[in-house]
């Protein structure tokens, strides 16, 4: 006896716990009631009087808490019962918690505590009277969180922790310049709350002390944490947004907003660099720091060289001492709720199910000694003992896995900043070819104005060349008349010979004339005076004549070679002047065309560098997509075989494109751009091909996923190889793609292999086939029926007593879920036809079903599985009936028929109207089935402990040495059947699994969906 009270006071109040539940509410019930109790006890632990900072995993179990019932009724409720009005402290740790459940709590608890805003209204306004301490505090945090709460009440896209993407918050302006304006004014009163309650805390506390390593200021300091998270994202938030609006709005209009996030700003960023000096926030989180100025809005490029702030928290250090010790009434009360539903089953396995009998009163226990039952109290208390030092391992190897999963989340959110750090740089880089881009549109514009200005030249040349043409003509012309002149010129130099001539004819004529009158004198000294006067007057005149004649012929040969000297002099100028003309214009023709050389040696260097580029960039996208699918992490992925098909046959239309306008840049230089993009196409399609083929060898067996992974591979080097051959400027001309061309054609007929053969069936065989399984089902219900009746009619005639007691109870119940199945079966029939009548239009029915077909293919698995299970069951239960059988076969087997029975219900509903009549009958029926499967299941229970009740365990003839020898043995066994559990619980997963992956290949699960999983 002295035993039995020891052994009870190593147990203290466990045992007891345990049998009271065992007698009470059903296990729901015992699982709502301990969710509730763990919650409230965390809920108390995290929000106290305490004057220090509220711990991780109590604030982590309430969070989880709302997860676990997806809303935030048990916290309210919890809540509700503190006194939040009468203590400072107790309300600021309230806030703290709130706060933590807001941004990483299930979506519903905004919606769930807008209920109370009002309340926590009410609660601020009172705080607020407080001037000093906690009370101000508190009703700065207050209003914080209404204002976080309306925030995200009014855009219920963004998340509670803030976390978007660029994309999502383009969409959640919805691409309207009012939308946006509107947001970022929320977001600055958002912002602007948040920079009130760290200033708030800031200045409650004496800064000239160490007071980050107080309680009390770890106290305050704690909540500033969920500020930092908020604040970095509002901050990144609010540039974009402000640079989006600039872009859309004159800068005037815009003032206020930029004045606004000036002040901002700068209390943002100072208060970053104060808190990243707190010693309490270095071992907590990694607060980045802003730059030194703010963002230029006026310039658009500012964009680029704005770095998102990302926060980082380093991975906990957990120790033995931070971990929760579980105490002995722990594991049946609060902290483990799974533990009583252990304890229970240990304690049942040894002491039998029944309720209303005391485990304890040893008397009743079917004879059984009290050194016996001393026996199992001590071996109850080691078995607790083994589970707490179990549950301790479990905790601490949770522990560690926690930490890992919080240095992987570090890593990656180092990751992710260094992605965008280089994002930023690649952006830079893209602004920088967008400038070279338009130096050569510039280089061309100015090549087009050379090429006018050339043509302008040659038009002058023309010109020139023309007036050249009219100088030689003149020239011609001036030589012609100075041949002429030359003429005239030997004509008067003769004229003026013969005139000399004359005249010296004259002068002898004169000479012998006075001879001849001085003779005359002489000789005639009677001749009369006057006729020698006259005959002397006569020579006179002549003389006279002579003489003007003579000098009219000098001065107009003068004249003449005046005129010759002026002509030649113009000539030889025009001559001088044509000759240099017509160098200059051949210089510059020389300079022009040596510039239109040089430019057009330029243009074709860059269209070569810029195919250069492309071809590399579809060279980095396919090494990416074959590193790709060697990550370990890739093996988590999958795709659709159908999918793959279309990616195989996009990348062999590319390829196609590829050769056309490969061609035409053989044949014209200036189809670059066109080759261009389809490179750059190409390289995307064969990477997602390849990437899509990995994806699919994940979901096909493993000689397939082999064959599939090598032919993927293989296609990833071809196209390598062919990009390699285009990057030559000598192979260009000669790159062959057949052999890429020959991968991917065996990729796609690899991928229609794969294909779903529901997808192959035509039109009316998919019709037919849904009549024919639903047929099949309700043939095999029938069958099942009357092999039941018949099993139930042998057994009345064969067995006797208990047995046939139990036969006649598990058949009736068998009978009554074939009858509800049957009934099942005809509500589904009857739904279909009216899905099918008020869907189908003017089609046919078969092509209702083909136009349907994942619906059909739908019903067509849920039916067979129906008709399966019933055979299944008919055969567990004929099996039970003649001992040779398991009652738990009979029980997994109608646990498997309610689960076919609720997926044929889901299917034939899917598409039915909500207010149908035949779908109230189909839900009826369906509920008709679970109550007959619960009523099978609990009959073969009942029948299970009848039959075995009748072995009563007799240790009365065993001496203590058998005794021992059967305690080890029964050890033994329960070690190996433990194990053996284990191993078929792994194994079971594994086949779950399997059926899992095998059902979607066979069924087309996910064939529409255009990308991994």
């Amino acid at each position: 006896m002295d035993r039995v009270k020891s052994s009870m006071q190593q147990v203290p109040n466990a045992i007891p716990k345990v049998i009271r539940r065992t007698g009470g509410a059903n296990s729901l019930e015992l699982e709502k009631e301990n969710f509730e109790r763990g919650q409230a006890v965390s809920i108390n632990k995290a929000i106290n009087t305490q004057e220090v900072a509220v711990k991780e995993k109590h604030a982590r179990t309430c969070i989880l808490g709302t997860h676990h019932e997806k809303g935030a009724h048990t916290f309210w409720a919890a809540v509700n019962r503190l006194p939040l009005s009468s203590n400072a402290v107790l309300c600021w740790k309230f806030c703290h918690v709130f706060h933590k459940l807001l941004r990483d709590g299930h979506p519903n608890v905004i919606k769930d505590s807008m209920r109370n805003k009002a309340d926590l209204t009410d609660m601020s306004r009172m705080w607020g009277h407080l001037s000093e301490g906690y009370g101000k505090l508190c009703s700065i945090y207050l209003k914080l969180l209404i204002t976080k709460m309306e925030f995200h009440i009014k855009n219920p896209r963004f998340p509670g922790n803030l976390q978007m993407s660029n994309r999502q918050l383009d969409e959640a302006g919805e691409n309207d310049v009012n939308n946006f304006f509107q947001l970022t004014v929320e977001m600055f009163d958002y912002l602007e709350c948040e920079l009130n309650l760290f200033l708030g805390v800031f200045s409650s506390l004496d800064m000239s002390r160490s007071v980050s390593v107080t309680a009390a200021g770890q106290c305050r300091l704690a909540p500033l944490i969920q500020v930092i998270l908020d604040c970095s994202h509002l901050y990144d938030y609010t540039v974009k947004l402000l640079f989006k609006l600039h872009s859309c709005l004159p800068a005037d209009t815009l003032q206020g907003h930029r004045d606004r996030f000036q002040e901002q700003f700068k209390k943002l960023k100072s208060l970053f660099y104060r808190s990243s000096n707190l010693q309490y926030f270095k071992r907590l989180i990694q607060i980045p720091q802003l730059p030194e100025n703010p963002p230029n809005f006026l310039r658009a490029s500012a964009l680029s060289e704005h770095i998102s702030p990302v926060v980082v928290i380093p991975a906990e250090s957990s120790s033995p001492e931070s971990e929760h010790m579980v105490e002995t009434e722990d594991l049946v009360d609060t902290d483990i709720p799974v533990l009583p539903a252990a304890v229970e089953t240990k304690f049942d396995d040894l002491f039998g199910t029944s309720a209303a009998t005391d485990p304890f009163n040893f008397n009743s226990q079917n004879g059984m000694r009290k050194d016996d039952k001393d026996r199992l109290i001590e071996q109850l208390t080691r078995e607790i003992q083994a589970l707490k030092e179990e549950l301790e391992s479990f905790r601490l190897e949770s522990g560690r896995l926690c930490q890992a999963l919080r240095g992987r989340v570090s890593e990656l959110e180092a990751e992710l900043a260094e992605q965008s750090h280089l994002r930023m740089q690649a952006v830079g880089e893209s602004e920088f070819l967008k400038a070279e881009l338009d130096d050569l549109r510039r280089v061309k514009e100015d090549t087009e104005k050379e090429q006018r200005s050339l043509t302008e030249i040659e038009r002058k040349a023309q010109a020139n060349e023309q007036r050249y043409t009219k100088l030689k003509e003149k020239y011609t012309e001036l030589v012609q008349s100075h041949a002429d002149l030359l003429r005239k010129n030997a004509e008067v130099t003769r004229q003026m010979t013969v005139a000399r001539a004359a005249q010296d004819e004259v002068e002898a004529v004169r000479k012998e004339m006075q001879e001849k009158v001085k003779a005359a004198q002489e000789a005639a000294d009677r001749q009369s005076s006057e006729a020698l006067s006259t005959q002397l007057s006569t020579l006179e005149s002549e003389k006279a004549e002579l003489v003007e004649t003579l000098s009219k012929r000098e001065a107009e040969l003068t004249s003449m070679g005046e005129d010759l000297e002026q002509a030649q002099s113009s000539l030889a100028i025009e001559r001088e002047s044509g000759v240099k003309t017509a160098e200059a214009l051949q210089n510059q023709l020389n300079e022009k065309e040596s510039r239109e050389q040089a430019l057009e040696n330029q243009l074709v260097a860059a269209r070569w560098a810029s195919l250069l580029g492309a071809v590399e960039e579809a060279e980095r996208i396919v090494r990416d997509s074959l590193v790709q699918i060697d990550d370990p992490t890739h093996i988590s992925c999958t795709s659709s075989a159908e999918y793959l098909a279309s990616r195989c046959q996009a990348s062999l239309d590319c390829m196609d494109r590829l050769q056309s306008t490969r061609e035409a840049f053989l044949a014209d230089n200036t189809g670059v751009s066109e080759l261009m993009r389809a490179v750059t196409q190409f390289g995307h399609l064969v990477g997602d091909a390849i990437v899509q083929g990995s994806a699919t060898s994940h979901m096909v067996p493993v000689e397939q996923a082999d064959e599939l992974s090598e032919s993927v591979k293989a296609c990833g080097s071809e196209a390598l190889a062919l990009l390699g051959l285009l990057k030559e400027q000598e192979s260009l001309a000669t790159a062959d793609d057949s052999t890429l061309r020959k991968a991917l054609e065996g990729i796609l007929a690899a991928a229609e292999k794969l294909r779903p053969r529901g997808l192959e069936l035509q039109q009316g065989e998919l019709g037919d086939l849904v009549e024919q399984e639903m047929a099949a089902t309700s043939a095999a219900v029938e069958s099942a029926a009357a092999r039941i009746e018949e099993m139930l009619n042998k057994s009345r005639a064969v067995d006797t007593g208990i047995k046939m007691e139990v036969n006649e109870r598990i058949l009736a119940s068998c009978t009554d879920l074939m009858q509800a199945i049957k009934g099942l079966v005809l509500s589904s029939k009857d739904l279909q036809r009216d899905i099918v009548e008020s869907g189908r239009g003017a089609a046919s029915m078969k092509e209702f079903y083909a136009k349907n077909s994942r619906w059909t293919e739908g019903l067509i698995s849920a039916s067979k599985a129906v008709g399966w299970g019933a055979t299944v069951m008919v055969d567990a239960a004929d099996m039970v009936v003649q001992g040779k059988g398991k009652f738990e076969e009979l029980m997994v087997c109608s646990h498997e028929i309610a689960a076919s029975t609720a997926q044929l219900v889901a299917a034939s509903k899917v598409k039915a109207d909500k207010d149908s009549t035949n779908l109230h009958r189909l839900q009826q029926a369906s509920r008709g089935v679970t109550q007959a499967t619960a009523a099978v299941v609990a009959s073969t229970k009942s029948g299970k402990s009848q039959i075995e009740d009748k072995d009563t365990m007799d240790f009365s003839s065993m001496t203590l040495t058998q005794i021992k020898r059967q305690e080890m043995d029964s050890q033994v066994l329960v070690l190996e059947l433990e194990t053996r559990l284990q191993r078929e619980r792994e194994r079971l997963g594994e086949l779950r699994k399997k059926h899992y992956e095998l059902a979607g290949v066979a069924e087309g699960w996910g064939e529409e969906e255009e990308g991994t999983g």
